[in-house]
């Protein structure tokens, strides 16, 4: 393992990608930086961040052997892995609301971004970034978010919330996904945001529409119960939950 501490960075997820063109890397390396300047999100949304209240991780893991046809075992692999460290570290009411985003409440702390480098049918290949929410207690652009400070009412130390972080996606990563495939879609369904509640979701032509959340399907298509009492699955770019 190789951590590389950065005083500020644009995108750690890109700082990492560069420096993997120019050099091979070792498994488990890592980039963090307390000052990632344009973070993003899924679909390119920018991350609202405080310089030096938060963490920004992006990490290299090799040699998954994932089939690309159950790519979101990687991601739920590492939603799981966040949720576990932030359960210990006291942080109440925890759910993954899909694809990616930690919530605590109905308030995001968290988000994660995972590019695989595929190879033939399997992924060989992820850079996992996942930006935290610790001792922010401003949030201009952001309704919806929150941070540890805010939900438990105190200071965390950021190196230590970033190595207990890392502890538990090392321990996580290292396991064979694809054999623990049940396993990790019974934790992670036990922990998605709205299962099956009935919610409110807007259609990328602003249409609105109504569901039960199912789960989610092995390439990690969102399936919702609609009206016509017929299960649907969506992609990322597809539907919108409201809530």
């Amino acid at each position: 393992m190789q951590i590389i501490k950065l005083d500020a960075t644009g995108s750690t997820n890109t700082h990492l990608k560069e420096l993997l063109q120019q050099k091979e890397l070792e498994d488990f390396t890592i980039i963090t930086t307390q000052n990632q300047t344009l973070g993003r999100g899924q679909l390119n949304a920018k991350w609202e961040s405080e310089p030096y209240k938060n963490l920004a991780i992006s990490l290299l893991k090799k040699d998954l052997d994932v089939p690309v046809n159950k790519l979101f075992l990687v991601s739920m692999t590492v939603s799981l892995a966040i949720i576990d460290c932030l359960s210990n570290l006291g942080v109440p009411d925890l759910s993954i609301k899909w694809p990616n985003d930690i919530l605590s409440g109905k308030s995001k702390i968290g988000g994660i971004l995972i590019e695989n480098i595929i190879s033939g049918s399997q992924i060989k290949r992820s850079i996992i970034g996942f930006g935290l929410n610790v001792n922010q207690t401003v949030f201009k652009n952001a309704p919806h978010a929150s941070s540890l400070k805010l939900i438990i009412g105190r200071d965390f130390d950021l190196d230590m919330v970033f190595y207990f972080l890392v502890e538990k996606l090392h321990e996580q990563l290292n396991q064979q996904m694809a054999s623990l495939e049940k396993e990790l879609f019974d934790q992670y369904h036990s922990k998605m945001f709205k299962k099956g509640v009935y919610c409110n979701f807007k259609l990328p032509n602003e249409e609105l529409i109504s569901g039960v959340i199912v789960g989610v399907t092995i390439n990690g298509m969102l399936m919702v119960t609609l009206e016509d009492n017929k299960i649907h699955e969506f992609g990322l770019k597809e539907i919108q939950l409201l809530y």
